[in-house]
């Protein structure tokens, strides 16, 4: 059973960064498809970014120019910088996983493993 576990989480000014750290069970050498997904206060549960095997990123418009995803040298710690934080990131982030070197959509169903969350909240 793969573990996820997110860290790094905390309280933060409005332009701010954070940067989110997930470590995993995952074996290195078997492809997954990573993301990072968000909750907010009363909304649903919304994909951030992803990451295929090969390293190509995905993001929501949201936070384009702001947050970078990336992985370890290991390769099982995934990572979300996030940097010009505003009021409304503020939320439960989540690390993801689904086994399959691509990312074909960051639907909250498509994947299989999920930590407990960190929480990230932006003050203005």
């Amino acid at each position: 059973q793969v573990q996820l576990v997110e860290s790094g989480g905390g309280s933060v000014q409005a332009g701010g960064s954070l940067r989110l750290s997930c470590t995993t069970t995952q074996y290195s050498y078997i492809p997954y498809c990573m993301a990072w997904f968000r909750q907010g206060p009363a909304k649903e549960r919304e994909g951030v970014a992803s990451i295929d095997s090969d390293g190509s990123t995905t993001y929501v418009d949201a936070v384009k120019g702001r947050f970078t995803i990336s992985k370890g040298n290991a390769e099982n710690t995934l990572y979300l910088q996030m940097n010009s934080l505003k009021t409304e990131d503020t939320a439960m982030y989540y690390c993801a996983s689904v086994l399959g070197g691509t990312c074909p959509t960051m639907r909250v169903d498509y994947f299989a493993y999920w930590g407990q969350g960190t929480q990230v909240t932006v003050s203005s």
